[in-house]
């Protein structure tokens, strides 16, 4: 007969979670059982009683005992009434062949195991209690005697036989359930594991669009300002002083082809343009303070200097963002210091990066944490500075006072040379 316990779930509600290996061999085990014991049964009876009267409702009950066994698979494995109908007759039937011959009592193992798997609890114990009474009954039938093995062995076979089942049943559910919690714990990783990569890839969208606004601010709009205060003045001076105009055009000429060159550089790959040419940062720092100095006209004078040595090339970040803190800190000069000297000073230090910007201009009152504010679409550049210098693990530092200039200072710390993720990342 085909073993479904472990089909359903703990509630006996009917759900299907799967079958239970070791009930399955359980169920082979007992059915084998039931047959050997029902064989036996009879071969001992027929040896016995010989061409008694009774033989052949013997033989027939016999075989319609097995074959009702055998219609078991057919039924299902659910408590349906079809299922509870055909376990009534099976136990009748082997209740019949009690009373006619009770060697047929052995049979009853199997059929507590048959009853405890369909019926309820309370049902299955009741028919585990009367299949006890008729073996108890059929064992005192055979003896010649009173015998008190007889009444309390059965008893206790029974007792055993129902408190493996139940405890197996019982684990049967344990497992389940924790195999349940499993797949929920499965689930809710895999729920958390996708949430958190949509929660990395929105971070990242984040701050690529704030790098990119950064980048903009620095290149692009800040050339773009100089463009228009130049065609301004251009303006203004067309008719007084025409070769003035010119050289404000030319020079505007100059920073739209600079703009050009960082547009395009945009769409190659966002690295700055004056690095993009060669020569390392250094160089690129020499072209800005001459191209900021040529494009003053003599109103403002950009002097650079480089100080110690680097024990290898700078990561192409430091250098980026080091030139871009640059630009952005001459156009503040340029536009709001009114300055007449500015200076870059690049400091190697051996395990730091310093870039100092510092100006003659008028200055003004840092406040802590807040940058300033000079209009309703500007104030970009001191934070996108700091979100540079905090991208890397550096400081931004501002001194300034009314009357008395400005000094940035931009510190990145590097990997010392000993460390061989510095020799990885910037090999020689």
């Amino acid at each position: 007969m085909e073993h479904r316990s472990g089909a359903r779930d703990a509630e006996g509600d009917g759900t299907v979670v799967g079958p239970d290996p070791d009930a399955r061999w359980l169920a082979l085990l007992m059915h084998a059982a039931f047959f050997l014991l029902l064989g036996a049964s009879l071969s001992r009876f027929l040896m016995r009683h010989p061409g008694e009267a009774r033989t052949p409702w013997i033989i027939a009950l016999s075989i319609t005992l097995a074959v009702l066994y055998l219609l078991g698979p057919v039924l299902g494995s659910r408590p349906t009434p079809r299922r509870l109908a055909w376990l009534g007759v099976l136990v009748a039937v082997w209740m019949v062949l009690v009373v006619l011959a009770p060697s047929f009592a052995w049979c009853a193992v199997p059929l507590f195991y048959t009853g405890l798997r369909i019926l309820p609890p309370r049902a299955a114990l009741a028919l585990v209690a009367l299949l006890t009474a008729f073996v108890v009954a059929a064992q005192l039938r055979l003896a010649t005697g009173f015998d008190p093995n007889l009444v309390l062995a059965p008893p206790a076979v029974a007792a055993v036989a129902t408190a493996v089942f139940v405890h197996m049943q019982r684990q049967a559910v344990r497992q389940r359930d924790l195999a349940a919690r499993q797949r929920e714990l499965i689930d809710d990783l895999l729920r958390t594991r996708r949430e958190l990569a949509a929660t990395e890839r929105r971070e990242g969208t984040l701050a690529e669009r704030q790098r990119l606004s950064m980048e903009i601010h620095d290149t692009l709009a800040q050339g773009l300002s100089s463009q228009q205060m130049l065609l301004q003045a251009a303006d203004r001076t067309w008719e007084a002083d025409p070769a003035a105009a010119r050289r404000h055009v030319r020079t505007a000429t100059g920073i739209a082809e600079r703009n050009l060159a960082e547009a395009r550089r945009f769409v190659h790959d966002l690295a700055p343009a004056d690095l993009a040419e060669g020569g390392g940062l250094e160089a690129a720092l020499h072209a800005l303070a001459a191209r900021e100095t040529a494009q003053a006209e003599g109103a403002l004078t950009v002097r650079c200097h480089v100080e110690g040595t680097p024990y290898a090339p700078l990561p192409d970040r430091v250098q980026s963002a080091l030139l871009r803190i640059a630009q952005g800190a001459l156009a503040n000069v340029r536009e709001h210091a009114d300055a007449t000297a500015a200076g870059l000073t690049l400091t190697h230090l051996g395990d730091r990066v310093v870039l100092d910007i510092g100006d003659n201009g008028r200055g003004f009152t840092p406040e802590p944490g807040a940058p300033r504010t000079t209009g309703a679409v500007r104030g970009h550049g001191l934070p996108a500075m700091r979100a540079r210098v905090h991208q890397l693990g550096g400081t931004l530092t501002i001194e300034s006072a009314p009357g008395e200039g400005t000094v940035l200072s931009a510190g990145i710390p590097l990997t010392t040379p000993q460390d061989p993720t510095y020799l990885t990342e910037n090999p020689t």
